[in-house]
């Protein structure tokens, strides 16, 4: 029988490489009730083609929630609907660049993100990142010696808000700053913002597209990890004039609106209340889960192994001692029962080879305890 979802279960491994959700956690009443009401509130018109920036009462939604949750709220008329957030990514690079061009990306980074980029054909550029986020400073520096050569960045990029893979959060200074470069340079950011919702501790920064000058950011939001990733559900809030050229497009005008039965299933939910139970139940989970990691890490990793607790989102990155390289020490951790991602994966420039990605997600906090003492074993052994 072919398989009907993407993770593969591996006995005996606690594969801590899977950025996934607990299946146990996603919400599967509520759609079912969302999805008959949305049939019964309109009929075939659920199962049409939809409108090309997607349903109305989902985008006014979305706009309600960003007033509560982000720095300002978009116009409709700045947002659109897509096919998740891989699809809105996707899209961007379609109508917004040509083959050749050259396109920035923080690192590290999401790695997923970059064969995205990479099948378009683009030109790929790496910009450092540390703790407060994009070093801006470095920013410049390497779009002066791009202007040298000719040559002018088309868009960057990142991750501000509990980062994949390191957890950190851009400082409110570095995204201010980021936006006055960008917007002196001619440079669209991507602001990739699915994990805004699934904040822990304090709620999460303004995103750069709510503080930036108009036009400077294309932010990308998703539903997949605050409902569940099926959905294939996301958007884009943007300048009014980037998302028209988004409606304009090919794909829309061929198709009509994105997965136009889910989003108004997804503008049920929200509007029935589930969305807020949802992300509560998630952010409990989530937050337990973490904590359990980390004290698992804490009690088990040995000397020298440094990592700093995330304020949200899905991944605890972790540096080794420095000459062990998390590629090489895979195997003898996967013997020892525990997997994970190399940090390797996630640079495109020279990595830093003793770094590595944990996530909290899918296991129970129980499990994560002993998936840490198994790493620290499989480190012990070197």
């Amino acid at each position: 029988m072919l398989p009907v979802v993407q993770i593969v279960r591996r006995p005996g491994i606690l594969d801590l490489g899977w950025g996934h959700p607990d299946p146990a956690l996603l919400p599967v009443a509520a759609l079912q009730r969302a999805t008959a009401t949305a049939l019964e509130r309109y009929g075939a018109d659920a199962l049409t083609y939809g409108a090309e920036r997607g349903p109305g009462p989902l985008i006014e939604w979305i706009c309600a929630r960003l007033a509560q949750t982000d720095a300002r709220a978009p116009d409709p008329v700045d947002v659109i609907i897509t096919a998740g957030a891989s699809q809105a990514l996707d899209l961007l690079c379609t109508l917004w660049t040509t083959p050749g061009d050259t396109v920035l990306v923080e690192s590290p980074t999401y790695h997923l993100a970059v064969r995205i980029l990479r099948d378009h054909p683009l030109e790929l550029a790496a910009v450092p990142s540390d703790a407060d986020g994009v070093d801006v400073d470095a920013l410049e520096a390497l779009l002066a010696r791009l202007a040298r050569r000719g040559k002018q960045a088309r868009m960057l990029y990142f991750v501000p808000t509990h980062h994949n893979p390191t957890g950190s959060c851009m400082s409110l200074e570095r995204r201010r700053a980021l936006a006055t470069v960008a917007a002196e340079h001619g440079v669209l950011l991507v602001e990739d913002d699915v994990y805004r919702e699934l904040s822990y501790d304090d709620p999460a920064p303004p995103s750069v597209w709510s503080i930036a000058p108009p036009g400077t950011v294309a932010r990308i939001g998703s539903f997949s990890k605050s409902l569940a990733p099926g959905l294939r559900l996301g958007y884009v809030t943007s300048h009014a004039s980037l998302a028209q050229r988004l409606i304009g497009s090919g794909l829309l005008d061929s198709g009509g609106g994105l997965n136009p039965f889910v989003a108004l299933t997804v503008a049920e939910v929200c509007t029935a209340g589930d969305f807020d139970a949802t992300v509560a139940r998630l952010r409990a989970a989530y937050r337990e889960r973490r904590n359990a990691l980390a004290k698992g890490l804490h009690d088990y990793l040995p000397a020298g192994c440094r990592f700093v607790v995330p304020g949200g989102g899905f991944f605890q990155w972790v540096e080794l001692p420095e000459g062990i390289d998390a590629g090489e020490l895979l195997p003898r951790a996967e013997q020892s029962g525990v997997s994970y991602l190399p940090g390797s994966r996630f640079y495109l420039d020279e990595p830093r080879r003793n770094t590595l990605r944990l996530a909290f997600s899918l296991y129970s906090p129980d499990q994560l305890v002993e998936a840490a003492q198994r790493l620290g074993e499989a480190i012990g052994r070197i």
